[in-house]
């Protein structure tokens, strides 16, 4: 992949830079505010890039640092999101279906049941559990065979295991994308205290996970915002035993999300328990293979539609939905020429770009999410892919995707109290070394502006709030700004 990248790296130095064009006017330092958030945190200037871009109205543009090659985070999925929007269509749905390759009689499969998935980013469990109850509406009750798992509809890539800390290995944030994503592969584990007995479940109860309660009991006293729990998941075979270890006094509870099966084992594991549930019997093992070709679709379940998707992508900051929704774009137009999705993506999205002009060789995209420390752009890039978005015909689905200031998703609690609470949509990114806004926001006249802000640092600390004064200072930029009409 690196040999890759490099070859269209240098193809792309070679092309023109298709930047906008602006008045002579541009801002070339950063506003005094951003630097004494940045003097008062002990960053040194140069570790900012930002640019600030006038959509409408009057406004001289801002350039600092706009062209250095940085880490831009979860900003990144501001790329795969709007190509998505372009390429796939605003509606574009994903589908899972199951096949049967046997004979249905009274109420029994006589063969094996599929289960084949389409890359849907959303098959959660109450989707799962309608599409089961489709299939019994079909009038399955019984399986006689196995239970199969049809997994290649992506061509998967081999990359570096992501792990910012070395302690993230069961976190829901770092689960890969898969054909076949349940539930995000998220387990939610809740132990509770009543009256001195602890119990700890799990949902949804997969057979194969295990609990191994050691929670000691206290007293009644006043409930801790987090509990002294811990959880620790060791292989056992087929499945995993959590040991779960800590103290909880009585009243009290606590749950976490943890993910701890493969995706084979999560997958199989709800259907079996939902399946359960419905009063269903599979009598075969769980195994993974293609439908065969004289397999006949007995059920079948559309996820909701993209702009639905990059929705709770660029809200939320979803990495597992925006690498799944990046692959998706290689599976739709991956040729021959393509070792797998990742490639034919990294192809198709540069290609989509040159077409706009928006030739990028600063730009590195390994997985689509930004939770990556090999992805990069430029500020300068990044911008001119706002200002393009801003003329899209999906211009108001894609900015809507975006957190609203102080009102929802990662903005929730960031610039209450300010002038630009509810008048920017701001996709945020975090890494260790890394924070990051990207988006549109309003001046104080209500003109729109495209920003840019993206900080690497050994200690980003206290970064966000110098990121947040570079949309304070845009909203105040003063009235007298020596400004030029574009």
């Amino acid at each position: 992949m690196s040999q890759f990248l490099s070859r269209v790296a240098a193809a792309a130095l070679a092309l023109p830079l298709a930047f906008p064009a602006f008045a002579e006017t541009v801002n070339q330092t950063l506003p005094p505010r951003v630097a004494q958030a940045l003097k008062a945190n002990k960053i040194e200037n140069s570790a900012l890039s930002v640019v600030m871009l006038p959509l409408n109205g009057n406004g001289s543009p801002t350039f600092v640092n706009a062209d250095v090659s940085v880490n831009p985070a979860s900003t990144m999925k501001l790329v795969t999101t709007y190509a998505a929007l372009e390429l796939l269509g605003p509606n574009h749905q994903w589908k899972t279906e199951f096949y049967a390759d046997g004979p249905i009689e009274n109420g029994t499969l006589n063969g094996n049941l599929y289960l084949k998935g389409g890359g849907d980013p959303k098959l959660n469990m109450e989707k799962l559990w309608l599409l089961l109850r489709d299939l019994r509406a079909n009038g399955v009750d019984t399986v006689t065979g196995d239970l199969v798992l049809d997994r290649s509809h992506f061509v998967q890539p081999t990359l570096p295991v992501f792990d910012d800390d070395g302690n993230d290995k069961n976190k829901p944030f770092l689960v890969g994308p898969d054909a076949l994503l349940v539930n995000l592969k998220a387990l939610r584990f809740i132990a509770r205290n009543d009256g001195g007995n602890v119990k700890v479940l799990v949902e949804p109860p997969i057979a194969t996970v295990q609990i191994d309660n050691r929670i000691q009991a206290l007293p009644k006293a006043k409930c801790p915002g987090w509990p002294d729990i811990r959880y620790n998941p060791i292989e056992n075979g087929n499945g995993v035993t959590v040991v779960v270890t800590g103290k909880l006094p009585a009243g009290c509870s606590g749950q976490t999300y943890l993910s701890v099966l493969d995706h084979q084992r999560y997958a199989a594991g709800a259907v079996r328990a939902i399946w359960k549930e419905l009063g269903g019997t599979i009598l075969g093992e769980d195994r993974v293979a293609p439908v065969v070709k004289d397999a006949k679709m007995i059920a079948r379940a559309y996820s909701p539609d993209l702009v639905e998707i990059i929705r709770d992508i660029n809200k939320y900051s979803n990495n597992t939905m925006a690498r799944q929704l990046f692959l998706s774009l290689g599976a739709e137009f991956r040729n021959e020429a393509d070792a797998d999705d990742s490639m034919a993506a990294q192809r198709v999205i540069r290609q989509w770009l040159a077409k706009k002009g928006l030739i990028s060789p600063h730009l590195v995209i390994e997985n689509g999410s930004g939770l990556s420390r090999a992805e990069r752009v430029s500020a300068r890039e990044l911008a001119s892919l706002l200002q393009a978005a801003w003329k899209s015909p999906y211009a108001a689905e894609f900015i809507s995707s975006m957190p609203l200031a102080a009102v929802d998703g990662t903005m929730r609690k960031r610039l209450r109290n300010t002038g630009v609470a509810g008048k920017a949509h701001v996709k945020t990114g975090t890494l260790n070394t890394v924070r990051a806004i990207a988006g549109y926001s309003r001046d104080n006249d209500g003109n729109t502006w495209a920003v840019v802000a993206i900080l690497n640092h050994p200690r980003p600390w206290g970064a966000s709030s110098v990121l947040d004064q570079v949309l304070v200072s845009l909203y105040n930029r003063p009235a007298n700004e020596n400004t030029a009409q574009r």
